[in-house]
């Protein structure tokens, strides 16, 4: 599977590559269910909004509803798992992924705060700098 796997909502996951995430639920999602009932999940190009129920996981032991992190597009959903569920318990990180959305907008990630401390590092080398100039200045 391509990009990091990153958790949300405490019991889904998901990846990114181009602009595209694809979402799956978690070991913790799936940690207490014995058996799965039914997936619902709705059809390909309906629209999704962060943090927004958009289907569920029916299982003897409760639901899961499954959200995305991001707004977007649904643009392909694993057929495979509506199918047999049993897929998502066999292989929850690989073949059980539940659906593929396309994002609107920019993806927020933690590259970007790793950027941040890139520049952070560059301001700590100017103030060493300034200090070996002052130092010289002194002598």
């Amino acid at each position: 599977m391509a990009g990091k796997i990153k958790n949300f909502n405490h019991n889904l996951w998901y990846t990114e590559e181009d602009g595209i995430i694809t979402i799956g639920i978690n070991d913790d999602g799936l940690e207490d269910i014995t058996e799965i009932n039914t997936i619902d999940l709705p059809p390909e190009q309906e629209k999704v909004e962060a943090d927004t129920a958009f289907g569920s996981v029916e299982s003897d032991d409760g639901t899961i509803d499954i959200q995305s992190p991001f707004d977007g597009t649904i643009i392909e959903i694993n057929q495979q798992v509506v199918d047999d569920p049993a897929v998502l318990m066999e292989d929850p990180y690989e073949e059980g992924w539940l659906v593929r959305i396309e994002v609107a907008g920019e993806i927020d990630d933690e590259e970007e705060d790793e950027d941040d401390e890139d520049d952070d590092d560059e301001d700590d080398d100017f103030d060493e700098d300034e200090e070996d100039a002052d130092e010289d200045d002194e002598e």
